[in-house]
């Protein structure tokens, strides 16, 4: 039931958000790039809607040409759970253990992991191409990481499918 009213009062909140920023450019600028999908149902108009109900928020925020591609950049990063700033592999960056190996995830980046002896990889620090411009990861795809380390993957082509 909590959740039921907390998820009500927000929605609320949103609503009467957008309403308050309805003339906003950014707004307006959605409304002209996409008006079909504010009148189809599914998921287009879910879209349309919570990119209106993200804007209005940037919007009632103040967000001008100078700070909104910061903003939109840390949005992005937190969004993805992305570190923002390099690992430093200290001890209350990382999980409990998770297997019986004592392997533990890193909070702050949940691809970069450590073995029971200390030993750090990055699970995605290297992803495979396919010819058809599908991605996949698999053993291959680890990397030892030293700290600081700030994530990056390197992308390769292959010709061939992986193997099970």
């Amino acid at each position: 039931m909590a959740y039921r009213m907390r998820s009500w009062i927000t929605q609320r909140a949103l609503d009467l958000i957008v309403w308050l920023n309805r003339d906003s450019n950014y707004i307006a600028h959605t409304r002209r790039e996409v008006p079909k999908w504010f009148t189809e149902d599914g998921p287009n108009r879910w879209m349309a809607d919570g990119t209106v109900e993200l804007l209005a928020v940037l919007s009632h925020q103040g967000h001008s040409g100078s700070s909104i591609g910061f903003a939109l950049e840390f949005f992005k990063t937190m969004a993805r759970f992305k570190p923002w700033g390099p690992l430093t592999g200290e001890d209350s960056e990382w999980a409990e253990p998770f297997d019986g190996e004592g392997t533990q995830q890193n909070l702050r980046c949940g691809h970069v992991f450590k073995d029971a002896n200390g030993n750090a990889y990055d699970g995605e620090g290297r992803v495979f191409t396919d010819k058809d411009g599908c991605s996949f990861t698999n053993r291959d795809s680890r990397v030892p990481v030293t700290f600081p380390y700030t994530p990056k993957t390197e992308y390769v082509k292959v010709d061939s499918e992986p193997s099970a």
